[in-house]
């Protein structure tokens, strides 16, 4: 993929509208047939949408390139604690808001917590990205 084809946010926007599919597709065909409440769905886009967040700005800056150098498993690991992270924070916020009258509004404080503790996990394992001497 070439990185001069579209700016940040062209790539920021196709990375979260392919998420948004992806996890749409995973509710109807998963969760939702587990039994998950309609409610919950939003659950599986915030969580879909943090790794597009936090890894297009990482693959765009050419001054955090070397987080690419890691090995495979460290690269997986970041994503599972960000799917992990977007999940737990984002289930939190939505039990904690339940009977909430205005979903719309849950729903974005969901994606506000989901996305500060996804963000938070992965800086906690790599804190050196964000610190680098110039």
């Amino acid at each position: 993929m070439d990185k001069d084809r579209l700016p940040r946010w062209g790539w920021l926007l196709v990375g979260l509208f392919g998420a948004t599919i992806v996890a749409q597709l995973a509710n109807l065909l998963v969760f939702f047939r587990l039994g998950l409440p309609i409610e919950y769905g939003v659950v599986a886009v915030i969580a879909a949408m943090s790794p597009v967040l936090i890894f297009v700005g990482l693959w765009y800056d050419e001054e955090k390139a070397d987080y690419w150098e890691n090995r495979r498993e460290r690269i997986v690991g970041d994503v599972l604690f960000i799917l992990l992270g977007a999940s737990l924070g984002a289930s939190v916020v939505l039990v904690g808001l339940d009977g909430w009258p205005n979903r719309l509004i849950a729903d974005v404080l969901a994606m506000a917590g989901g996305f500060t503790l996804a963000w938070g996990l992965f800086y906690w394992r790599n804190p050196d990205i964000y610190f680098q001497e110039g």
